[in-house]
């Protein structure tokens, strides 16, 4: 395939992606499987380039003062130090040739970007990320619009630990280092060559699961206790219910619940490779019968902590998604204050970095349930771990790329006085 091809297919993705609500890698993944004569590379330069385009949308919206996917892709060329004409020339397959508009704007020098451009967040956040960064905003920004590292967990439910998983890594050529926080986490800093990482023998033996450092300190501060009964209020596909049955070391009962049938399905598939025997899914409506002694809701948001991962999640996000989240988020905190037993543990967790969604709720709760009580996320790591906490840890745990190498997170430990 030519640079020019590959570039007409990467416009026409764009073009989708503008009118589908799939995830990027996912989108990519179902359309290579229809075009099955794109060979490797073509694959991932062409993938490259939309996360590129993704990661720098508003930055090259406004070079281009156009945001269709034809505007991005000129726009993606020109911040690569190649030649427009080179790819548009409307010869064979690649895309038709420059107007004298867009040879025009080439031209033109930009007028200098506003925050929110060279920040690449929408605009309407501009408030609550100075409340959470202040003057540190635009490299906050700047980290989070990195490409991120993989995280693993390592899994001990099956016998395995972190140094016999690690060597196994680095003996396949993979840069893999042990985290600096997480127990049983394992890094693999620039994520090449762990594209077969998911169909690998290690993987499906459950030797290991895919999860931020971020996940793994927020399960770490559930305090979980062998015998416990635990409710994962919002597991989705319950990567934070498998850390926990690897704390309790099976035992006990976890009760992984969602709205989304297909989520729990997903678990059960995961929690049979990790060897979990002891969750049970739930489908919710009426809420789960009994009490509690850790309700952990890891609660749906806007995702913002996790823009390196899924860069076009920060386009999609409006005003309105955000008004709907927070409304989620405090029905979720009330319902779990209902089924937790007296003297127990509620954990508030979110992959946001807005104070909306995470200080400003838990302030919110503790108005409405005077009972409770905020207890220290230091403490409670020093006590679980031994160990010095994070960045960022303190009275809640609030994670940043720049801060703690992790996604964007927050996690608030909760008790009935």
């Amino acid at each position: 395939m030519t640079p020019a091809a590959r570039l007409q297919h990467v416009i026409d993705i764009l073009g989708i992606m503008a009118k589908s609500g799939q995830p990027v890698d996912r989108l990519l993944k179902d359309w290579f499987r229809t075009r099955r004569y794109a060979g490797s590379k073509d694959r991932a330069a062409i993938g490259e380039r939309v996360f590129a385009i993704q990661r720098q949308r508003a930055a090259f919206a406004w070079r281009m003062q156009d945001d269709s996917p034809r505007a991005l892709a000129i726009a993606s060329v020109l911040a690569n130090g190649e030649q427009p004409d080179a790819f548009f020339t409307g010869d064979g397959y690649g895309p038709a040739a420059l107007s004298d508009t867009e040879r025009a704007i080439i031209a033109a020098t930009p007028a200098e970007a506003p925050l929110a451009v060279r920040g690449a967040f929408p605009a309407f956040l501009e408030p609550e990320l100075r409340r959470a960064f202040g003057d540190n905003l635009l490299a906050e920004m700047e980290a989070l619009n990195a490409r991120a590292p993989v995280d693993l967990r390592v899994n001990t439910l099956r016998g395995r630990e972190r140094g016999e998983v690690l060597d196994a890594l680095v003996a396949q050529g993979l840069a893999a280092q042990a985290m600096p926080y997480a127990r049983n986490g394992i890094r693999i800093a620039s994520g090449e060559g762990t594209a077969q990482l998911r169909s690998g023998p290690m993987f499906e033996s459950g030797a290991f699961e895919f999860q931020d450092e971020a996940a793994q300190i927020a399960a770490i501060l559930c305090g979980a206790e062998p015998n416990q009964r635990v409710l994962d209020l919002a597991a989705g596909a319950g990567g934070k219910s498998l850390a926990l049955a690897a704390v309790m070391q099976n035992t006990g009962e976890i009760v992984a619940c969602d709205i989304r049938q297909p989520a729990l399905q997903e678990l059960a598939v995961r929690a049979k490779r990790a060897n979990a025997t002891n969750i049970r899914t739930y489908l919710l409506g009426p809420p789960p019968e009994g009490l509690f002694d850790i309700v952990l809701i890891d609660a749906p948001c806007t995702g913002t902590g996790t823009w390196r991962r899924q860069p076009e999640l920060r386009w999609k996000l409006t005003p309105q998604i955000l008004a709907q989240r927070i409304a989620t988020q405090d029905k979720l905190l009330d319902d779990a204050a209902q089924l937790l037993k007296p003297r127990g543990r509620l954990v508030y967790a979110t992959c946001s970095i807005l104070p909306s969604e995470n200080q400003d709720r838990v302030a919110a709760f503790l108005t409405r349930h005077p009972q409770f009580i905020t207890l220290s996320a230091a403490q409670t790591w020093r006590e679980e771990t031994a160990t010095p906490p994070p960045p960022g840890m303190a009275q809640s745990f609030t994670a940043t790329p720049r801060q703690t190498g992790t996604d964007g997170f927050f996690t608030a430990i909760l008790a009935r006085e």
